[in-house]
């Protein structure tokens, strides 16, 4: 399958909601087969549709040798225990931008696979915070909603220093970018 240019920051779609997917079949398997090949060519450990400019609800995800997709995500965060720590980045915000982002340590998506059929994702540490990204993607959230007013701040400044940011780059970038993006697999 193709891989897809990824959508940066600043493109509406990232900050746009991802409507259900109602048709199960060939054209679901031909997107999750995409996310997945733009996935492997990004070396990241998620990748929501809106990221490649389809504004669906599906992921794929591949972390610590856990693959697979998910369509109509529910997030679950089933305890208040948190992972405060964790630097998190984004592949539609390249070029090694990395935030200390807090995500529960621990949740649950529930949603169906590319047949319909229910699948449930529990995850803890680093699955559960790709789990976590991943939905707000599907929500129109980024990370950067997730931090601190210093850190936010931090990051505006930093985006300011991109070669892609506002130079006209705000849509797309492909795997020959020189800055990858920055959700890669640990």
């Amino acid at each position: 399958m193709p891989i897809q240019p990824v959508r940066l920051y600043g493109d509406p779609v990232l900050r746009t909601g991802a409507a259900a997917v109602t048709e199960f079949g060939d054209d679901l398997r031909r997107l999750i087969d995409d996310l997945h090949d733009t996935l492997d060519d990004q070396r990241g450990a998620g990748l929501a549709a809106p990221q490649i400019g389809v504004g669906l609800r599906v992921f794929v995800y591949d972390v610590d040798g856990r693959r697979g997709h998910m369509v109509n995500p529910v997030l679950e965060l089933p305890d208040e225990a948190t992972q405060d720590d964790e630097l998190e980045g984004c592949l539609s915000l390249p070029g090694g931008m990395y935030y200390t982002t807090p995500r529960r340590l621990r949740a649950v998506c529930r949603g169906r696979d590319l047949r319909g059929e229910p699948v449930e994702v529990r995850g803890e540490g680093f699955m559960a915070r790709c789990l976590q990204h991943e939905t707000d993607h599907l929500d129109g959230r980024l990370f950067i909603d997730r931090l601190d007013a210093a850190d936010r701040r931090r990051m505006l400044a930093d985006l300011e220093l991109q070669d892609w940011y506002g130079a006209g780059r705000t849509s797309v970038h492909t795997a020959n970018d020189q800055s990858k993006g920055v959700f890669f697999k640990q």
